[in-house]
């Protein structure tokens, strides 16, 4: 077997050691000399890796391979019955960045009921939208509104926000309702919007006393 051979079954077999260390400089070789020859077992790899920062590793090596081999795949994979093969190819497409991937965010994706793929969404989509395509996706988006606790709130505020003027008619119809955890996600999320550094955590606080006072 040629070297260059060789060096690839070593490093693929490596993507599964029981050492995380062993999986991070893995996949940093990886993504260092890429091969279309690792784009599954990358994406295989994404799928089951306990460790964050080796994930982290994992979709930068994956982001140094050719989109038109990555993208399709990463598309494939949003289709798996795994959570985390869903979040981390949405992860993924966010950082590859190819709006070709656009169509596969789909409703579904964007409302799923796991935390962590229905975030993952949100940030693909408002890095992939097209142009002429916020509002919809504002509405959509909107129908998140209240859901969750911080994190998933505060990642909701901020895709939100990515999309500028886009989102005041969901605001607006969401700050007008009944619910009011919806309106007072809606009310901090309109705050960002209109200034940035007031902060996450300040600016729900100011949409609690808004709804306590009453309309």
């Amino acid at each position: 077997m040629p070297q260059q051979d060789t060096d690839t079954v070593r490093a693929l077999r490596a993507l599964g050691s029981d050492s995380s260390s062993v999986r991070l400089r893995s996949a940093l070789a990886v993504g260092t000399t890429p091969d279309p020859r690792f784009v599954d077992r990358l994406i295989e790899r994404c799928a089951v890796e306990p460790e964050f920062y080796v994930r982290e590793m994992l979709t930068w090596a994956l982001t140094r391979h050719s989109a038109s081999i990555t993208v399709p795949k990463l598309v494939d994979e949003l289709r798996s019955e795994r959570t985390q093969a869903r979040s981390q190819a949405l992860h993924t497409l966010s950082k590859i960045g190819d709006r070709q991937a656009w169509p596969a965010i789909t409703r579904e994706l964007l409302t799923d009921a796991d935390d962590e793929v229905a975030r993952a969404a949100w940030r693909a989509a408002v890095g992939l939208v097209p142009e002429g395509a916020e509002p919809a996706l504002a509405a959509v988006l909107g129908t998140q509104l209240g859901r969750g606790g911080r994190e998933t709130q505060l990642s909701l505020s901020r895709a939100l926000t990515g999309l500028g003027e886009a989102i005041v008619p969901t605001l607006d119809a969401a700050i007008a309702g009944t619910d009011p955890r919806v309106r007072q996600h809606a009310i901090a999320t309109e705050r960002l919007l209109r200034n940035p550094d007031e902060g996450f955590d300040f600016a729900v606080e100011e949409a609690k006393r808004v709804v306590a006072l009453g309309p």
